[in-house]
């Protein structure tokens, strides 16, 4: 699950006095990263209910690496949060699928507009062929691109249910079935429409092709032990790193949700379900996009590459492409309040995590804020 990231100018937010700042601390070989840690400061002051705010800035072309957190880990408690504990990243999880999908079209396993048919579990073929569907017009593009045309089961009702039964642990299997018993099939490849039941079936896929359980595939395909990518793990379907700290809290005001109270199975199929700390978001898309996880340069553009119209879509595949305050980005989110955002421009990750998901909107001045200061740079 995934919100649009909202581009929100907060007049509040002091440039000038954090430039000054920058101008004074980078003057005598002082901490360069001191204006970003005030911006944070600052943030969470004007914004306390935001529990917790969690970030990560990768900008090898400055020698930045910087990790910060300010705020409680949970609210209850009120322990203090500490920058390198992980969180649910939820629909951040469906690029890490997109790209090992492009990993195996890479080997030649795979390619983009090869068909689903003979791709899936026969139990799901049949699923989907008694709700109507096509599976030999529906190809890997379109899972990639949510332009399938599958309807999707996270709906209105089914935050409900999972509101009602918060212990219920789900199958994929029934998570599909849920989306074929409301089945109503849209053209295929026409219309943008956000569905999890795209990557439920592309995890699918990545099992009839390597023989694995999907998430020891992406594990492997995206060398997560080569990249020193050691807090980023599937919750409940691989163990916990010994060296881990514990989870956050993350929250939900509509519902009254804390993470630690839902078991996370309700989002953990592909469309959802990776933890990771900001550091470890933030240097997978570093990794990613200076091409140290898809070595092809011509594949890696598909990525950011749109399928339709960037007017009917800025989504492409498994990654949107924005124009954010006049530069381009490669961004995700996820249900949780979590973003992350890679700048070609400056070579440069930013991953925010805001820890009640009501407050997610100053992610993006947050990180506007925070390009800002890196282009006052010398």
């Amino acid at each position: 699950m995934t919100l649009t990231i909202k581009i929100i100018i907060n007049n509040s937010m002091k440039y000038f006095s954090l430039l000054l700042l920058l101008i004074a601390y980078s003057g005598n070989g002082q901490n360069v990263v001191a204006p970003f840690q005030h911006l944070l400061d600052s943030t969470y002051q004007a914004n306390k209910d935001a529990i917790g705010i969690m970030v990560h800035l990768e900008s090898p072309n400055k020698n930045i690496s910087w990790t910060s957190a300010v705020g409680f880990s949970n609210a209850k408690t009120k322990e203090i949060i500490n920058p390198n504990q992980p969180a649910l990243i939820a629909s951040n999880t469906k690029t890490y699928i997109a790209v090992a999908i492009l990993k195996l079209i890479e080997s030649d396993q795979l390619s983009l507009d090869q068909s689903i048919k003979k791709l899936l579990h026969k139990k799901t073929r049949n699923k989907l062929r008694k709700a109507g569907y096509e599976l030999k017009k529906i190809n890997i593009r379109h899972l990639l691109s949510h332009t399938s045309g599958i309807t999707d089961y996270v709906t209105e009702d089914y935050f409900a249910y999972v509101n009602d039964h918060r212990n219920k642990s789900w199958t994929r299997d029934e998570q599909i079935s849920l989306s074929m018993n409301i089945a109503d099939p849209e053209p295929i490849g026409k219309t943008f429409a956000y569905a999890d039941i795209n990557y439920l079936l592309l995890t699918e896929i990545i099992e009839h092709i390597t023989k694995q359980p999907f998430y020891i595939a992406v594990r492997v395909l995206l060398n997560f032990k080569l990249l020193g990518l050691h807090q980023t793990w599937f919750i409940d379907l691989e163990k916990t790193p010994t060296n881990a700290l514990p989870l956050v809290h993350q929250y939900d005001r509509k519902f009254d949700w804390d993470s630690y109270d839902l078991n996370p199975s309700w989002d953990l199929f592909g469309g959802g379900g990776l933890v990771s700390t900001t550091k470890d978001l933030a240097l997978f898309f570093q990794y990613l996009f200076e091409g140290k996880i898809i070595e092809d340069s011509n594949i890696l553009k598909l990525l950011y590459t749109y399928v339709l119209a960037k007017e009917q879509s800025n989504y492409c595949l498994g990654i949107r492409h924005l124009t954010f305050h006049g530069d381009s980005a490669y961004y995700h989110g996820g249900f949780w309040g979590t973003d992350v955002m890679y700048l070609p421009q400056l070579n440069t990750t930013i991953s925010l995590f805001t820890l009640q998901k009501q407050k997610r909107e100053i992610n993006a001045p947050f990180s506007h804020e925070i390009i800002r200061i890196i282009k006052s740079l010398p």
